[in-house]
């Protein structure tokens, strides 16, 4: 597999689905999801210019961030409260803020603004971390009391099945959603962004809006288990 054309690839399919779609593709950024690769992979990947990168398990997001510093790190996996203190200061973007406990502790332990995605079950699956829906706005406003937490945009992660509607409504409802929070013009949630859509769903993804997409196997491609 070469990280290189896949890149080209995709970000061939990027213009074109934000083309159709009446979009600028520099609207969309792409992330290189790592976590199943080794170091050869990723410098494959910096030497193709992808310039950011995401690993969900704290251990592994500061080994890569101290290696490869100069570009942009975003950590998508559930974090443990317990986890925060040994990653938190080290994080660019994250992608799973979903529970108050976890935001009082991120809280406690950031010397910095945290700039956070929050992470919405849209599709209800008991599999899948988030807050529902419905939780969501209510979520976000009790947020306004931690200064050291920026409302980036919301996060998703759709079913993974083929049927096009299933994923498109999954997608178009958090994008809905985002528009909501987005117009209560909440000084600490912005909410610009959504972080929606993977390997076999990203251009459907960007159909209905995403402006970050997470793709692994894909881009670099799954060595390690």
């Amino acid at each position: 597999m070469n990280v290189r054309e896949n890149f080209e690839t995709i970000t061939r399919e990027i213009a074109e689905t934000c083309k159709q779609a009446g979009r600028n593709a520099d609207e969309v950024k792409l992330i290189a999801v790592t976590k199943y690769v080794t170091d050869a992979r990723v410098e494959e990947a910096l030497e193709a210019g992808i310039t950011d990168f995401a690993e969900n398990r704290p251990q592994n997001y500061v080994e890569r961030k101290g290696k490869y510093s100069d570009k942009t790190w975003h950590l998508i996996g559930s974090l443990q409260t317990r986890k925060v203190r040994d990653v938190i200061n080290e994080v660019d973007y994250f992608h799973a803020l979903d529970r108050d406990s976890l935001a009082k502790e991120i809280e406690k332990r950031a010397e910095k603004e945290i700039k956070c995605f929050v992470q919405v079950n849209v599709s209800g699956e008991e599999s899948k971390h988030g807050l529902t829906s419905e939780e969501a706005i209510d979520f976000i406003r009790s947020l306004e009391q931690y200064s050291k937490i920026k409302v980036v945009g919301l996060m998703t992660m759709a079913p993974f099945v083929e049927d096009e509607e299933i994923l498109r409504n999954c997608f178009r409802k958090l994008r809905q959603l985002r528009d909501e929070v987005k117009g209560l013009d909440l000084p600490y949630a912005p909410c610009e962004f959504l972080s929606m859509g993977m390997s076999n769903d990203y251009k459907i993804a960007i159909e209905e809006g995403a402006t970050h997409i997470r793709v692994g196997t894909a881009l670099v491609g799954c060595e390690l288990k």
